[in-house]
């Protein structure tokens, strides 16, 4: 019985229930019918509690960042240097919308953010030129699940929150998987653009000026994440300050450097900024109340025993633990699967030994990884919608994009030093 609100949660959310709510719901079938003897109120009490969380904050300032991005000119400068940098190589566009996702992490986080706005300027300038609006969407969703593993993505807060460790650690160790992942995606397109045929987007390779020159209009987009980094390692702020300092920062270069934020915009900045913050925090809470049941009933020890007596081997464990992400993370929402895993997961492999800044990418870059793939991909259905490009389309072309990702994940999972050689060098 004391697995029933699992059973329910799931139930639940395949009933097309979102995730928030069926958490709430298992919660209470619990508190209700199985644990009688603790008053209903407590559930209430957490549900209230969990909102009073000063980390929390940083949300909403960093999904406000992301969205001032657009209509500061800040996405387009990234475009312009993301351009000078690949878009001389073999299937010119298609390696463009790689870096430019990798260079839009670094400021927006967000992958849904990403995608629709790749698929708005990219995709229809690579139909274009040649490339089939599957396959440009395909890479679109693919490339989106870069910006999330570079920070400030917002789900490497999530976790630092769930698994209380530093989230300036975190941001660091976002690096390298990230860039990981690029080069991937690069390798799979230049090979796929050779077979296809789809040219350079400019004729020649950018001249070191050329470069420089971008380096320097860019500058102000460029210099956001280091700036967050720089200034949580040496105290200079907390993660919920470097979100606000983020939006001024923002807001700032959109009206007085680039000059293409206007005061009419922020109404859609705010509707996008209340839209996003609500949806994610409300997931959060709802988690957390579901949590304290988990915690009562003990589930994460029980797991953690349960895996430990199917193999003891770190490199099984975490083989075993990337199957199960990637399969749930084909059914549940990204941020979902997250939070309901993070918690049963991370006791099992830090008595194995696995750092669990080490573990957060890996259960981060396998989400992005679900995210790309059906049934339930998010950015898969962000990317068909706006390019109105069939779902069948969509998972063809998409299948060379998810591989060169399972190639990265068993980078990131087997090689540790690459991903905490920053945050070992910086703490």
């Amino acid at each position: 019985m004391e697995f029933l609100p699992v059973v329910v949660v799931f139930g639940l959310y395949f009933s097309s229930i979102p995730i928030a709510f069926a958490l709430f719901a298992a919660t209470l079938v619990y508190f209700t019918f199985i644990n009688t003897g603790s008053p209903v109120d407590l559930i209430l009490q957490r549900f209230i509690t969990s909102t009073a969380s000063f980390p929390l904050l940083a949300i909403p300032f960093f999904i406000m960042a992301g969205s001032i991005m657009n209509y500061a000119g800040i996405s387009s400068k990234l475009m312009k240097m993301a351009d000078v940098l690949t878009g001389h190589m073999t299937g010119g566009l298609a390696q463009v919308n790689v870096v430019l996702s990798t260079l839009m992490g670094g400021v927006s986080g967000s992958a849904n953010a990403d995608a629709a706005m790749q698929c708005k300027i990219l995709v229809p300038e690579m139909e274009k030129r040649g490339y089939s609006r599957g396959f440009s969407a395909a890479i679109t969703a693919a490339s989106s699940a870069i910006a999330p593993v570079i920070p400030p993505g917002i789900n490497l807060i999530i976790y630092a929150l769930i698994a209380q460790v530093s989230v300036g650690k975190i941001f660091l160790a976002g690096y390298v998987p990230g860039l990981i992942m690029c080069l991937s995606l690069m390798v799979a397109v230049t090979i796929i653009s050779k077979k296809r045929g789809y040219k350079p987007s400019r004729e020649k390779k950018a001249t070191v000026g050329e470069v420089l020159s971008q380096i320097k209009e860019s500058s102000w987009a460029l210099f956001l994440p280091f700036g967050i980094i720089l200034g949580l390692r040496f105290g200079m702020f907390t993660p919920t300050e470097a979100g606000a300092i983020a939006v001024l920062f923002c807001t700032l270069v959109g009206f007085f450097v680039y000059r293409e934020l206007k005061i009419e915009h922020f109404s859609t900045i705010l509707k996008d900024t209340i839209y996003g913050t609500s949806s994610v925090v409300l997931i959060i809470v709802a988690a957390s109340v579901f949590g304290y049941y988990m915690s009562w009933e003990r589930i994460p020890q029980n797991i953690a025993s349960l895996l430990l007596d199917i193999t003891d081997s770190k490199i099984m464990m975490l083989m075993l633990i990337n199957i199960l992400f990637l399969v749930l993370g084909m059914f549940l929402e990204g941020g979902a699967a997250l939070i309901i895993l993070a918690p049963l997961l991370v006791p099992v492999v830090v008595q194995l030994g696995v750092d669990p800044v080490h573990f957060g990418l890996i259960a981060i870059v396998n989400i992005m990884i679900g995210g790309v793939t059906p049934p339930f991909g998010s950015m898969m259905f962000t990317t068909c919608s706006i390019t109105e490009v069939p779902i069948i389309d969509f998972i063809k072309e998409s299948i060379p994009f998810i591989i060169a990702l399972l190639i990265a994940l068993l980078i990131i999972t087997y090689v540790p030093g690459l991903v905490m050689f920053l945050p070992n060098l910086i703490y």
